[in-house]
């Protein structure tokens, strides 16, 4: 079916505080059939919170929504379903327990005599999405066993799965691969075609421009504008989005590349990676490309006592290191951001100063006890520097937005004496606004000497901000190039050569 201009969700006037506090302002957004309509505003901005409040999950204070046409009203997650609205969450929940068919068809299981579960019936049509979408697995995998981007996919094939008229997309591409994205974007295009309204959340420029039909701007909980593609620039978009001018994403300062600090030599893991060698030098920031599955994580992992090496040596000044445990890589001065920072970075249900003070636990205690005083005057320190919007450290960690996550995170390992930071996927994510805070950041720290190394599937990310960057294909280093010979294109060669 072509695509229509008939509405088919309006919302007017949405209003929602929470605890005294405005997150949206007078909402005016209209979704057309068979359209992809782009929303977009930094982190913080209340894109989330309008989209709980179309898939039920939160009830807006005041203001309508229309569906096709007709008003609704005590939407919960299960009517929206029934209505035939889905939505992809950004933080994915799948069960890791359960079979990729059993988390695609949960609670809707098909049923045989007896009203037993048809398992031959689900695994049959679980086969036929997963084809269909081009996913390489097996309906009967166990979620645990797949790769962070194998889930997301997951959840894009259950959104898709259950026929709905509207599909929320919350940065759907954040953990994909290039052909991935291509497969996602080819399903996108198909779903128009019957029809199918995709609200489409991401923070990346080029995949605005690609997708979408329509686009919305929120800042700070206002609709700043809205209206067809053609009305908008990237220069443009950008400034509204953030209220302000971005000339640079990606700040790079050119700083006097010092001596090694880290060496690494024939660094091996069974089946993982093999033969990896490096040196890291001071005031660096080395650059880690490759598609997913390459072996970047795992070296970064291995690096830091997260995973046991099978052989090779890590040097740091020389030093041979032998590194069984992340507190032993801590102690020698290594850090580690971790690409999922809701996971293994950050303790969610605990506060923003107890996230922060984590890994600086014997330099603010005497005696075994806490110096309340000193923890508190350390972390107000590092929130002003990283500029960390906060309204209590006391607030847990979950409710700030994902960039100032990611600061709560680089601010527990600045607080360290560390001469070597690892940051895996560092903006992963989040807006542009907090990418090239980052950025400044990650540029700061290496004109004050620190070594980087930074792991980034983004390919401009890796071209703006690296020094040196290597590129690793199926567990090997294919290819090392200096910032002035390094292009998409080469970077792209190295990553698909055997």
């Amino acid at each position: 079916m072509a695509q229509t201009t008939d509405t088919i969700l309006e919302l007017r006037n949405i209003r929602k505080g929470f605890s005294g506090v405005p997150v949206l302002k007078d909402v005016h957004l209209s979704i057309r059939a068979g359209s992809v309509h782009a929303l977009v505003g930094e982190n913080g901005a209340g894109k989330s919170t309008l989209m709980k409040i179309i898939s039920g999950i939160h009830a807006p204070d005041d203001g309508v929504i229309l569906y096709k046409g007709q008003e609704i009203s005590d939407l919960t997650p299960s009517k929206c379903l029934e209505l035939g609205i889905s939505m992809i969450h950004q933080e994915l929940s799948p069960e890791p327990y359960m079979t990729i068919a059993e988390n695609i068809f949960l609670g809707r299981e098909p049923l045989g005599p007896g009203r037993f579960i048809n398992f031959k019936k689900m695994y049959r049509d679980t086969q036929q999405i997963l084809s269909q979408m081009g996913i390489p697995y097996s309906p009967k995998t166990l979620v645990q066993d797949i790769s962070l981007a194998g889930k997301q996919m997951v959840e894009i094939a259950k959104a898709i799965s259950r026929n709905a008229s509207i599909i929320i997309m919350d940065e759907p591409t954040s953990a994909l691969t290039d052909s991935e994205v291509e497969s996602l974007f080819a399903q996108i295009a198909a779903l128009k075609e019957k029809n199918v309204a995709i609200i489409y959340i991401t923070h990346k420029m080029d995949e605005i421009f690609t997708l979408a039909d329509d686009i919305t701007i929120l800042r700070d909980g206002t609709m700043i504008q809205t209206g067809p593609k053609e009305d908008f620039t990237m220069d443009g978009l950008i400034h509204q989005m953030v209220g302000r001018e971005i000339t640079d994403i990606f700040p790079k300062v050119q700083v006097p590349i010092g001596e090694p600090v880290l060496e690494a030599e024939g660094l091996c893991r069974d089946g993982v990676f093999q033969d990896i060698s490096f040196t890291l030098h001071k005031g660096e920031i080395l650059g880690f490309a490759g598609l997913a599955g390459a072996g970047r994580t795992e070296v970064a992992r291995a690096i830091f006592g997260l995973d046991r090496l099978n052989a090779g040596q890590v040097r740091l000044h020389g030093k041979a290191l032998h590194i069984r445990h992340p507190s032993a890589a801590i102690a020698a001065g290594i850090a580690y951001v971790p690409e999922d920072r809701k996971e293994i970075g950050l303790v969610l249900c605990r506060s923003i100063r107890e996230n922060t003070s984590l890994a600086s636990l014997k330099r603010i205690t005497k005696h075994g006890l806490l110096q309340l005083g000193q923890e508190k005057s350390l972390i107000e320190d590092m929130v002003s520097q990283l500029s960390i919007k906060i309204s209590s450290m006391e607030n847990v960690v979950s409710s700030l937005s994902g960039g100032n996550q990611q600061k709560v995170v680089l601010a527990k390992w600045l607080l360290q004496q560390i001469d070597v930071l690892i940051l895996d996927e560092p903006t992963r994510g989040i807006d542009v606004g907090a990418k090239a805070e980052i950025h400044r950041m990650m540029g700061q720290l290496a004109a004050e000497g620190m070594a980087i190394i930074m792991i980034s599937s983004e390919l401009p990310e890796v071209l703006g901000m690296s020094d040196r960057i290597l590129v690793m294909h199926n567990g090997k280093i294919t290819g090392e190039l200096d910032r002035e010979q390094a292009t998409q294109e080469t970077v792209m060669t190295y990553a698909v050569m055997e």
